[in-house]
C-alpha cells in the first residue's frame, strides 16, 4: 500500500469555457466539482496505475465523507471547512487560469499529533509516502519533515513535494526524495538555474551535505531531471503536449512512488520515462487527478532521455 498526506484538501472546481477574457461575462460549457488536493490526486492516479493506495491528512467531516465514496481515506477531522481551488480552462487552445484559496485554520491543537501518529501506525503496512500540497493555518512548516524524517527511519521511500519554509526542511531529512517544480527550486537553492546542468549544479549541495536520496525538478514542458549520488539524466518529450498543467506534477508524483515501492534497486532514468510520460498524460485531461493511461503507453518509448554531468565546473 502507499500513503498520501494531504494536509489542505480542496474541492476542485473546474469551468470550462470557450475563451477566457479578463473583465468580460463569460457563459460556462461546463462545470466540474471534485475532491481535490496535491495527495488526493496521487492517490487518484495510483489506482490508475493499479497500485493500492490510502489517502490521509486533515479534512471535515463532509470532505472525508465524500472522499471515503472514492478511495480508502484515514482522515484526521481538524479543518472547520474545506477551501476551494478554480481553474477556468479553455476549451480553445487547453489554456488553463487557476485560482487557489488559502483554506481554513486548523484549531485543534492536538491536529499534528494526530496526524503524525496515525500516519506512524500505518507505516508496517505501506512501501511508499508521499507528503504534497500546501499547509493550512495554524500548522507549523516543519511537520511533513517530521512525518518524512519517521518514514524515512522506517525504510519507507519518502516524496515530499510541498514549498516554501515546509520544503527547506524536508531538504533537512536524510534519505528524503524532493519534487520541486522550477519555482520552488529557485526558492529552495537560492540559484535561477536555466539549463538542465545548471539545476544538476544547483541540486548537488542537498545530496552532498544534507544526505537527499534524489530531487526531481519538474519543469513543466521543459522536461524532468532527476539528480542522485548516482548520476544525474535530463528526460523530456520531443514535442510539446498543449493542455492543462494542473495535477501534471501529481501525476508525476504518483509514477515515482509507484517504481520506488517495488522495493528493487531504483534504475533511475526509466523511474524519469515513466515521470515524464505520465505528466504528459495528465496535461490532455481537462481536471487533475485522471490521466489518459493510452495516451501515457504510446508516448512513454518516445521520451528522450539524456545523461547529464555530475562534476562541479572549473572557474579559470
Amino acid at each position: 500500500m502507499i500513503l498520501t498526506v494531504t494536509m489542505n484538501p480542496a474541492y476542485d472546481m473546474t469551468y470550462r469555457v470557450e475563451r477566457f477574457e479578463r473583465g468580460q461575462a463569460h457563459r460556462v460549457r461546463s462545470v466540474e466539482q471534485r475532491i481535490g488536493g496535491k495527495g488526493i490526486n496521487v492517490t487518484r492516479v495510483l489506482n490508475q496505475l493499479g497500485k493500492y493506495a490510502r489517502a490521509t491528512g486533515f479534512a471535515d467531516h463532509a470532505f472525508a465523507a465524500a472522499a471515503e465514496l472514492e478511495m480508502p481515506v484515514d482522515f484526521v477531522h481538524a479543518l472547520p471547512w474545506v477551501r476551494r481551488t478554480v481553474v477556468i480552462s479553455e476549451s480553445d487552445d487547453g489554456t488553463a487560469t487557476a485560482l487557489w484559496e488559502p483554506g481554513a485554520r486548523v484549531s485543534n491543537p492536538h491536529a499534528a499529533e494526530q496526524l503524525t501518529i496515525r500516519v506512524a501506525g500505518l507505516l508496517p503496512d505501506i512501501n511508499g509516502l508521499v507528503i504534497s500540497g500546501s499547509l493550512p493555518g495554524g500548522i507549523d512548516p516543519g511537520l511533513p519533515a517530521e512525518i518524512a524524517r519517521i518514514a524515512v527511519d522506517a525504510g519507507v521511500p519518502t516524496i515530499c513535494d510541498v514549498d516554501g519554509e515546509a520544503l527547506r526542511l524536508a531538504a533537512e531529512v536524510p534519505g528524503v526524495i524532493l519534487m520541486p517544480n522550477t519555482e520552488e527550486l529557485e526558492r529552495l537553492t537560492g540559484r535561477v538555474p536555466v539549463t538542465p546542468d545548471e539545476v544538476v549544479h544547483a541540486v548537488r549541495p542537498l545530496l552532498l551535505d544534507r544526505g537527499t536520496r534524489a530531487v526531481i525538478a519538474t519543469r513543466g514542458a521543459d522536461g524532468m531531471i532527476a539528480i542522485t549520488p548516482e548520476g544525474a539524466w535530463f528526460a523530456e518529450l520531443p514535442e510539446v503536449l498543449a493542455g492543462n498543467p494542473t495535477g501534471a506534477g501529481d501525476s508525476a508524483a504518483a509514477a515515482v512512488i509507484a517504481a520506488l515501492s517495488e522495493r528493487g534497486e531504483p534504475d533511475w532514468p526509466a523511474i524519469l520515462v515513466n515521470a515524464v510520460a505520465t505528466s504528459a498524460a495528465a496535461v490532455v485531461i481537462p481536471v487533475a487527478g485522471e490521466i489518459d493511461r493510452c495516451l501515457r503507453t504510446r508516448i512513454a518509448p518516445t521520451v528522450v532521455v539524456e545523461k547529464l554531468t555530475t562534476s562541479q565546473p572549473t572557474t579559470a
